[in-house]
């Protein structure tokens, strides 16, 4: 059974001590998504919230901001695939037949400055992490994601010997996708000079090549087709297919791009073309997870948007944007929209209904009928779905 996409909302994303508290943001994006879809919390039979700094329960303390209908709360932690992972759950009970109607909500309350450790009482859940980055030499002074993707960022431009200059061509990118998102913390224009004149950081990427830490939150409500006839809700925007991948002995054997998640990314985009028969090549719009330019380098051939090898090619060639093969990111991603970790995932889905619907102003990819959407978090997991645009009657 296909799941209807009936409603989404997000609120427009801040930078930390600009936004509300976690607990009104999730409601708002609740309400958002619940007026969209023409429905009320009360109809709403399960609900997944998910976030990452936040204390246990914080889903209910968002969702009774809405109201307290008694329903079963799961919250979710998952880093920065949280809100993802919400969705995947939510999926997962509506296309099982447990529940006709769910709702994944997301939300992140963060603090200046790099993700740091919470708890260095005990084990860091990136040990193993850890530990495989060991074995190439000393750590240098770099915050731990900077310093994981950075260097599959080096290792990719050496594998192919690619100027590594070419990643800045996606920060670039992202602006310019941005200017035309409202939700979106950074909408300025950049240059590929300003870009690699910003602050080096680690390999080849510099302080514009990286995500910063943000405040957001967004939802999405879910539905059988026969609770969409029901209520009136237009059910033409389906999940048609959704895969849900962790690491395997090859994350940790493999070199710095397995490390980051472009292995578990591949097998799980390969799930969803295996289960559905699209070639990845057909797909015109996709929002990927890029936390660091570099990111979405090694996400345009994990989810094989392009062979292996070539992504210098379908970054000069514009092949990533507008007029080009598939546009990524036109919300401007996580590097511009910025990233709430928990309120990415369903960010992701939001923007890729409004593409579906032929809502996304000047954003729109014009007759879009497939999206596909890729959030990955560290630890690991990686969920990748498509969605696809119907007849409101099918």
């Amino acid at each position: 059974m296909s799941v209807v996409v009936a409603g989404v909302g997000m609120i427009p994303f801040a930078k930390p001590g600009r936004s509300e508290t976690y607990d009104r943001m999730g409601a708002e994006a609740v309400r958002r998504a619940l007026a969209d879809a023409g429905v009320s919390l009360a109809d709403i039979r399960q609900a997944y919230a998910g976030y990452v700094y936040a204390d246990s329960a914080a889903g209910q303390t968002a969702i009774y901001g809405v109201g307290e209908t008694g329903i079963p709360i799961v919250n979710v932690n998952n880093y920065c695939a949280s809100g993802s992972t919400a969705l995947w759950l939510a999926r997962q009970a509506v296309e099982s037949g447990a529940v006709d109607c769910a709702l994944a909500v997301g939300f992140e309350q963060m603090a200046p400055g790099a993700i740091g450790t919470v708890f260095p009482d005990r084990p860091d859940s990136l040990h193993r992490f850890a530990a495989a980055r060991q074995r190439r030499g000393a750590y240098p002074d770099v915050p731990p994601a900077a310093l994981y993707f950075g260097e599959a960022g080096a290792v990719y431009a050496a594998a192919y010997d690619m100027d590594p200059a070419v990643f800045a061509l996606v920060a670039v990118k992202s602006r310019r996708h941005a200017a035309a998102n409202p939700y979106a913390v950074f909408r300025d224009p950049l240059t590929v000079d300003e870009v690699l004149a910003s602050p080096h950081i680690h390999g080849p990427l510099t302080r514009l090549q990286c995500c910063p830490p943000t405040c957001g939150a967004a939802a999405a409500v879910l539905c059988t087709p026969a609770f969409a006839a029901a209520h009136g809700i237009d059910a033409s925007v389906r999940i048609r297919a959704q895969a849900m991948t962790s690491d395997r002995p090859d994350s940790f054997e493999g070199d710095a791009r397995a490390l980051v998640g472009a292995t578990i990314a591949r097998r799980a985009a390969d799930a969803v073309y295996a289960e559905t028969g699209v070639d990845p090549l057909d797909i015109p719009v996709a929002e990927v997870h890029d936390c660091f330019t570099t990111n979405e380098v090694l996400a345009y051939e994990a989810l094989r948007l392009t062979p292996d090898g070539t992504a210098e090619q379908f970054i000069r060639d514009g092949d990533n944007t507008y007029g080009g093969r598939v546009v990524v990111n036109p919300s401007g991603g996580l590097l511009s929209k910025g990233h709430p970790l928990g309120a990415t995932g369903l960010a992701q889905c939001a923007e890729l209904v409004w593409q579906l619907r032929g809502a996304a102003g000047a954003r729109q990819v014009d007759g879009a009928r497939l999206a596909l959407q890729h959030n990955i978090g560290l630890g690991s997991a990686c969920v990748v779905t498509l969605y696809e645009r119907l007849d409101a009657a099918s």
